[in-house]
């Protein structure tokens, strides 16, 4: 979908609700304990709600699609863990920025804090696959999440970024 179009702007708006209110059960955190290390789990808790939602979803969006892939699953759950626990108004600001130009973002990077949250989000992949790596994920794993947007596997991470896209 290109930026700034009607479609883009309506999943930005989906993104936001779905930010504001996120929220996990109990039950759910509790069921990853059968399928994720204690690593993988500390990562997941470290999270902000919405990342950890949208990591819910896009797993459940996989095995929907029937993929039973742990490696993927994983990198599902976890691709945005170095987002951090990064708030609504930066990554409004991001989204408008890689739509319209980085110019929003330079006009705002002064305001404290902004440049390092902005910095976070447009480096979150590798952080996040760094992350993963340091958990024990697999090579796979750590693939899928680093070139989430630009998928390099094209089986697999055309799987995860479509399931990104659509969560």
């Amino acid at each position: 979908m290109r930026p700034g179009s009607i479609g883009w702007w309506a999943a930005k708006v989906r993104q936001a609700r779905r930010h504001l209110g996120a929220r996990v059960d109990p039950a759910e955190r509790a069921g990853l304990a059968t399928w994720l290390s204690p690593a993988e789990l500390a990562i997941f808790a470290g999270m902000h709600v919405s990342d950890q939602r949208h990591g819910l979803d896009v797993v459940a969006s996989l095995r929907a699609e029937g993929a039973p892939d742990h490696d993927l699953l994983v990198a599902g759950l976890l691709h945005d863990a170095g987002k951090g626990d990064t708030g609504f108004v930066p990554r409004v600001v991001y989204s408008l920025s890689t739509a319209y130009g980085a110019w929003i973002a330079g006009s705002v990077a002064w305001l404290p804090g902004m440049a390092v949250t902005l910095r976070r989000l447009r480096d979150h992949a590798e952080v996040s696959a760094g992350m993963a790596a340091a958990a024990g994920c697999s090579p796979r794993t750590v693939e899928l999440i680093r070139w989430q947007e630009e998928p390099h596997d094209p089986v697999a991470g055309e799987r995860l970024r479509l399931a990104d896209d659509a969560n």
